[in-house]
């Protein structure tokens, strides 16, 4: 954790800021969506496909919008798209205080979504070009302060939940509304790229567009990526329910969370200074991504000999468990390799005029990625639980995580990565 605190201070303020900003932005919303499902099936008694409904337009409304909400922030620049998005967060949870009606809730839940596509693609943007040629180590800190959140925010809601939803509700909207003065106040404003460069004349949006969907190399690098969002997305989906099957209890969810957390936020900056003086950039994403694709062998091989909801005593629960946590330990890692040089990457591509457009698109991609990636690890579990192979989901998640390595592998050897990776790891 020092390391980390001390990269963070070796930044000047405008980062710092960033991070403290993104802190804020994730205890405030783990605070609340973790208990939100309970809240419409329990306190509002809706039924399960409404609060399906409700969750599915906030993930839909906010993947669906990045790229608006990229473009956006290089136009008008990233601090108005940064407050307007926490503001409108601030209304969305107050909403959510309130609504007891289907209308009311879907309109939250949209507006929740639209605030993260508005400030997320505008807060990435901003760092990457506030930190300049370290990119690579402000994503570093990003990421750990990124993690910090999702460990104390569910925390903080867990407490306040005993008070009731509205009180966690409004106490997140708190949050958000005091943040947006904050950042209204100290976040520094920077002109937007183009008028950075003195363009003559504005481009119209369907030209940028055009020209980040017709950049091959970036396309195919936001492919070969999905994969690893698909895999850290199973500390969602999948290891819980392993957890669940094995143990027959809800101890080990909780550990998984935080191993995870507590994992990047004491290792993050040394790792990705180890990883840093080894690797090229597209090499630590190759190395990172076959470190994803192994994270999820214990499982597989612990699987069939795992059972059903294992005994009450302590160090039988704790031998049931050791292979899911196991894999959310490798998976911590191998994101922590991944991700800093994966943003200095996309960074790259966008150049300064376009990077907030390539960061939504990216995300869009990689969003579309996780939903039918979703369903495929809904199926193989399903299939190996019907079909006997406990350890089917697990090979298949394996050999996805391999397959993304095989394939930024590729495209570093083709030179698909070349230009990207130079900028990434210019001296500092």
């Amino acid at each position: 954790m020092k390391s980390t605190l001390a990269l963070a201070r070796s930044f000047d303020r405008p980062v710092k800021l960033l991070l403290v900003n993104q802190l804020t932005i994730n205890t405030g919303f783990y605070m609340l969506m973790p208990y939100l499902a309970g809240h419409l099936s329990g306190t509002l008694a809706l039924p399960a496909a409404l609060v399906g409904l409700i969750l599915g337009v906030r993930n839909l409304s906010q993947q669906g919008m990045f790229l608006l909400g990229g473009t956006l922030a290089d136009r008008l620049g990233c601090k108005p798209l940064i407050v307007a998005g926490c503001g409108l967060r601030t209304v969305a949870f107050a909403l959510l205080a309130v609504a007891d009606s289907l209308p009311a809730l879907l309109i939250a839940s949209g507006l929740t979504g639209l605030a993260g596509a508005l400030f997320n693609p505008a807060v990435r943007a901003y760092l990457a070009r506030e930190a300049g040629s370290r990119k690579v180590e402000a994503f570093a800190a990003f990421n750990a302060f990124y993690q910090l959140g999702i460990l104390i925010g569910p925390l903080i809601g867990l407490l306040l939940n005993v008070a009731g939803f509205k009180l966690v509700c409004l106490s997140a909207s708190v949050m958000f509304a005091v943040l947006t003065v904050a950042q209204v106040r100290a976040l520094p404003a920077r002109a937007a790229p183009g008028a950075q460069e003195g363009e003559p004349e504005k481009r119209g949006v369907l030209l940028d567009w055009r020209q980040v969907i017709g950049n091959r190399p970036f396309l195919l690098f936001s492919l070969a990526m999905i994969g690893s969002y698909v895999l850290n997305f199973q500390v969602y989906l999948s290891l819980p329910l392993e957890v669940r099957r094995v143990s027959g209890g809800e101890l080990g969810i909780t550990l998984i969370f935080v191993i995870s957390a507590v994992t990047t936020i004491a290792g993050q900056a040394r790792l990705t200074a180890w990883a840093k003086t080894r690797w090229r950039p597209p090499q630590a994403i190759t190395w990172g991504l076959g470190l994803m694709g192994l994270s999820f062998v214990p499982p597989a091989v612990a699987a069939p000999w795992a059972g059903t909801a294992g005994g009450s005593d302590g160090a039988a629960q704790a031998l049931v468990l050791l292979p899911v946590l196991m894999t959310a330990v490798l998976l911590s890692l191998a994101t922590m390799i991944v991700y800093p040089f994966e943003m200095a990457t996309i960074a790259a591509f966008g150049g300064q005029r376009m990077v907030g457009t390539y960061y939504g698109l990216y995300s869009t991609l990689a969003g579309i990625g996780v939903a039918a990636g979703n369903l495929l690890t809904g199926w193989a579990l399903d299939l190996g639980t019907h079909a006997g192979l406990p350890s089917l989901p697990w090979l298949a998640l394996g050999l996805i995580g391999l397959g993304c390595a095989a394939a930024t592998r590729a495209l570093d050897r083709s030179g698909h990565l070349t230009a990207s990776a130079e900028t990434a790891t210019v001296p500092t």
